[in-house]
């Protein structure tokens, strides 16, 4: 076959421009825009994931010839068995279901000058003063003395209210504006309004009317409102996980709606489509795993992260049900494996940070990054060619398009993911995924055409 001297990248509009390509677009990003208004915490991702593989006839026993095991409601590990037995190798596809958010403090609730208010602790890398000034919701599990979980959604509902975080007035904020960012914006003031009326209810130790120091209350107001809905009180609380998120759905972005925007796209985009694309390759040569994590944002610590043994458990259990005498290290060598996370795509505001020639740009398919890390590659796996060259392959052959990138100018910044987890087995492994504008922000925004190419690819490389 005959090839360009030169590589001449297509944009994924031009590849996916006849009527059939773009109304299997159109149903993914309707799809995805519905599934990204529904899950809004690795809880409620790992429970959508968990519906969608049981409507599709998995089990839920490592045995199974379709099967998975979820852990702590937070990770899951999802497996099909293939044609060739599980030493000949596997097909792995990892991402993480946390995103960056702001948690409760484990003694939240306070009032001060009328207001109810709430202390808080951020998760991952935000930008503070993104979060201020706008809608929240609060989303969360509380577990009770007695061991009764009770989920708690406040503000997704068109009836329910929402929450904010208050912000200061520009005609004050003089002094603000001459600092920093880290400075300006401070961590222990990203609390949440709560409520704003008081409480005049008996107190147990109190007179009718009054808290126990002798005045109304607007924070027992508060207490008053959870525990009729949800049957919880203060205490209950300290075994509790408590997020504040973005409130509303996502939406279509730009005239044309070629562009999705919502809140957690880094990196539920990828176990959306890593789930979609398992589920569109049944009867592969090679077994087919799904793994994915928490605490991607916060080093992937943790007994549900990618540093813990979860993974090996799994796998240990399942080639004692599929290949009892198969060797786990011959297995994982033989693996191969997409280590899947969002890519920041080059910003036309922002250019000067990116070195162009090496950028990811929306539009032009899923991104391969040999390496992260930071600096000189502190940190990185960093993929082998012969792996590199055969994913070119399989992928140019399915027509599905792609690109390759770093993550900005050498020593501006850096970041990292799961890979390297997974590169200890021995496996190849490598990262990809969609580029992503205003990563970690409330508001990310990913392009409908990355969406069905990753899609695409996903599914190329799970059944090759």
């Amino acid at each position: 076959m005959n090839k360009s001297l030169e590589h001449d990248p297509k944009s994924c509009w031009e590849i996916f421009k006849d009527e059939e390509h773009q109304q299997g677009m159109d149903d993914l990003a309707a799809r995805y825009i519905d599934f990204l208004t529904r899950c809004k915490t690795e809880r409620e991702t790992i429970k959508y994931v968990e519906d969608r593989l049981r409507e599709a006839g998995f089990e839920d026993y490592l045995g199974a010839d379709q099967c998975f095991r979820s852990f702590r409601d937070k990770t899951i590990f999802i497996a099909r068995k293939g044609k060739n037995p599980l030493s000949q190798g596997f097909r792995l596809v990892g991402a993480h279901a946390d995103t960056p958010r702001i948690d409760f403090k484990q003694h939240p609730l306070y009032e001060d000058l009328g207001m109810s208010m709430a202390k808080t602790h951020y998760y991952g890398g935000i930008r503070k003063y993104q979060w201020l000034a706008r809608p929240l919701s609060l989303h969360g599990v509380v577990v009770k003395a007695d061991g009764t979980k009770v989920d708690v959604v406040i503000g997704e509902d068109t009836d329910d209210p929402v929450l904010s975080i208050l912000d200061l007035l520009p005609h004050l904020a003089y002094k603000q504006v001459t600092k920093n960012v880290t400075d300006a914006f401070e961590a222990e003031k990203l609390n949440i309004l709560m409520g704003h009326s008081m409480s005049f209810s008996n107190d147990e130790d109190g007179e009718a009317g009054e808290e126990k120091n002798g005045k109304p209350s607007v924070k027992r107001k508060v207490l008053e409102l959870l525990n009729e809905k949800y049957d919880i009180v203060e205490e209950d609380l300290f075994s509790a996980e408590m997020h504040i998120v973005p409130a509303g759905p996502a939406r279509y972005v730009g005239l044309d709606k070629s562009v999705v925007g919502g809140y957690g796209q880094d990196d539920r985009s990828c176990v959306f489509l890593a789930l979609e694309a398992f589920l569109n390759a049944p009867e592969p040569e090679h077994a087919q795993i799904v793994l994915f994590y928490d605490k991607e944002e916060i080093g992937s610590e943790g007994s549900t992260g990618a540093k813990s043994l979860f993974f090996e458990y799994c796998l240990e259990d399942l080639i004692e049900a599929w290949e009892p005498n198969a060797k786990m290290s011959r297995v994982m060598m033989a693996g191969k494996a997409l280590s899947t996370d969002v890519h920041a795509a080059i910003d036309p505001d922002y250019q000067d940070v990116h070195e162009k020639l090496n950028s990811a740009y929306l539009g032009y398919g899923p991104c391969f990054c040999k390496f992260t890390g930071h600096r000189g590659k502190v940190g990185a796996n960093d993929a082998h060619p012969e792996f590199v060259a055969w994913l070119r392959n399989i992928l140019n052959e399915a027509g599905a398009p792609w690109q390759m990138a770093e993550l900005g100018k050498v020593d501006l910044g850096g970041g990292g993911t799961v890979a390297k987890f997974l590169a200890l087995y021995g496996m190849d492994v490598i990262d990809f995924g969609p580029p992503v504008l205003s990563m970690h922000s409330p508001f990310e925004l990913t392009s409908k055409a990355d969406l069905y190419a990753t899609e695409l690819a996903f599914r190329t490389f799970l059944k090759n």
